[in-house]
């Protein structure tokens, strides 16, 4: 196992690193120079190479990418003599939009995601994998046929559409709750709740319906091998064929989808922090955009392909502990 875990995390340094590196190109390298775009349209080629020297993009790409990487770990400067803007580490780079370094807008943001991220991924878990089960378990029911209508109905709303319905009827119409804003939960843990509760419900919402479609089909499918068939010839509780056996092996697969799902749920949320507004990483992304500042947008593109990648080292951990067949790929 401890060789099985060294290979895995050898593979994901080298697939980060690429990862870097194409974005990296991708936003410094083809499209038009950043010095131009950070500075407008009414920038003299004077002022545009003053510019490409104070964000370090007047040196070979290599250098660049090198110097990124090195303000990874040593942090970085921008600029010289009284204009320079320091950057500790780890450095995600610079924006000279807003002149603060890209993690400090990052760590303001991030919370915010990681909240809507963490408590919708816990509602769609729970309700699309216990109904997925009890729709296998009933199959042909009234039982089933109202919830696989319920999920196809549930999966062909957009997730914008099911926020601000949330928001009219709940907040709008009937007054049940106020117009949510996030509150830290180190500061009231119940309003943390409770001004999320929507977000949760709006993310969760299209999840799971997904997960309850997956569940029933692998359910359907594993509750029909041999080794079901002689659990139960054995004398086994349904109770332990279904949940120690069956279930077990239904969850392998929808796994891997929830921790690249929740992974790129943590790159940002970007529909459901618009309609909610709220500032996390989303929102940032689109404010960046808008901006064209592209020191955000690399800092917060490689976050969220560390997070996706670190969540499949996950899976990959426990379908190893899972299957111990997978230790020898």
């Amino acid at each position: 196992m401890f060789r099985y875990i060294i290979r895995r995390l050898i593979g994901v340094l080298i697939l980060m690193v690429v990862i870097s590196f194409i974005t990296f190109l991708l936003f410094f390298a083809i499209p038009s120079n950043p010095a131009a775009l950070s500075c407008g349209k009414g920038c003299t080629p004077t002022v545009i190479k003053a510019t490409e020297h104070k964000m370090g993009i007047d040196e070979p790409i290599l250098v660049q990418y090198g110097k990124y990487m090195k303000g990874l770990v040593t942090g970085r400067t921008f600029g010289e003599g009284t204009a320079v803007n320091k950057c500790p580490a780890p450095c995600l780079g610079f924006s000279f939009k807003t002149d603060q370094p890209v993690l400090g807008m990052i760590t303001d943001a991030f919370p915010i995601t990681l909240s809507i991220s963490i408590g919708a991924f816990v509602l769609w878990i729970f309700f699309g994998i216990s109904t997925g089960v009890i729709s296998a378990l009933k199959k042909g029911t009234i039982i089933d046929r109202v919830t696989m209508f319920v999920t196809l109905a549930t999966v062909s709303l957009p997730s914008f559409f099911t926020g601000l319905m949330l928001l009219y009827f709940i907040v709008i119409k009937y007054g049940l709750m106020t117009f949510p804003s996030y509150v830290g939960f180190l500061d009231n843990p119940y309003d943390w709740a409770k001004n999320l509760l929507l977000p949760w419900i709006t993310l969760a919402f299209l999840f799971a319906a997904l997960y309850t479609r997956l569940t029933r089909a692998n359910m359907l499918e594993t509750m029909g091998e041999d080794y079901i068939r002689t659990a139960r010839a054995k004398g086994l509780s349904e109770r332990k064929v279904i949940f120690k056996h069956g279930l077990r092996a239904a969850l392998t697969p929808i796994v891997t989808i929830a921790g690249l799902d929740l992974g790129g749920l943590l790159g940002g949320a970007v529909i459901t922090e618009s309609v909610f507004n709220f500032n996390g990483l989303g929102r940032l992304v689109v404010r960046s955009s808008t901006d064209l500042d592209l020191p955000v947008l690399v800092g917060v593109t490689v976050l969220a392909a560390f997070f996706i990648v670190m969540l499949n080292f996950l899976v990959d951990l426990l379908y190893a502990a899972i299957d111990p067949r997978v230790r020898l790929v």
